[in-house]
């Protein structure tokens, strides 16, 4: 069910403008913090008695990029959350600068070798930056859903909006805001109409680029998704 308490965000000249001047500057694969593959043997050895895992798939936003310490990075403040409300998850961080959602759909059967209790996924930034095609992100965005709910048992999945800039014109921006909730509704999955949520558009939260968010505006990304999350665990 989609938690009525968002209301639909509206882009704002600021956030189109640090779209095109801030995602454009990652390059692809920069502050991965996907597992290192080569561990794959030990972690399978000790997946019975490690925590359910929450995996974050993402983009730069949820790798953290341009901050000086990955702890700082609203994936770790949510472990913060947890371990201070005694619930017993670990988190791993899968988000990789300047992916789309083709790349996300690509690495999703990797990043689901280990089982995930909660998916969290961020994608299609870099498609609304880049003009992609709308239905292929669309696409892809259910099969990345699809294959997660080929686990046994399925995580409980939270989808989270995002915006286009508005230079591909009002068509464009307008269908791709429409994606997110539409396949919230059609998969019932927790939805978060948008990650950066009273963050976007100001300066003192965000970076030079201004897009990335600083460690303040991490903090207030990590209590957007709190927000959402927390009842899904208790």
């Amino acid at each position: 069910m989609i938690p009525s308490s968002f209301a639909r965000p509206r882009p704002s000249a600021a956030l189109a403008l640090a779209l095109l001047l801030g995602l454009g500057g990652c390059s692809r694969g920069r502050d991965a913090a996907i597992p290192d593959a080569s561990a794959g043997a030990e972690r399978q050895a000790n997946v019975a008695t490690d925590p359910p895992r929450i995996v974050f798939l993402g983009t730069s936003l949820t790798a953290g990029y341009g901050l000086p310490d990955p702890a700082l990075a609203y994936p770790a403040l949510i472990q913060q959350r947890l371990d201070a409300a005694q619930l017993r998850y670990r988190v791993v961080n899968a988000g990789v600068s300047g992916a789309t959602s083709a790349d996300s759909r690509r690495s999703i059967d990797w990043i689901m070798t280990d089982p995930a209790s909660v998916l969290v996924i961020e994608t299609g930034a870099n498609d609304g930056l880049r003009g992609l095609d709308v239905d292929s992100m669309r696409a892809n965005i259910q099969a990345i859903i699809d294959r997660a709910r080929r686990q046994e048992p399925p995580p409980r999945i939270i989808l989270v909006g995002m915006e286009a800039p508005p230079n591909y014109g009002a068509s464009y921006t307008r269908r791709f805001r429409e994606v997110f909730p539409e396949l919230a509704r059609a998969n019932g999955v927790a939805f978060i109409p948008f990650l950066l949520t009273g963050v976007a558009g100001i300066d003192s939260l965000n970076q030079g680029d201004g897009i990335h968010p600083t460690p303040t505006g991490q903090r207030i990304i990590a209590a957007n998704v709190w927000r959402v999350m927390e009842p899904l665990l208790r």
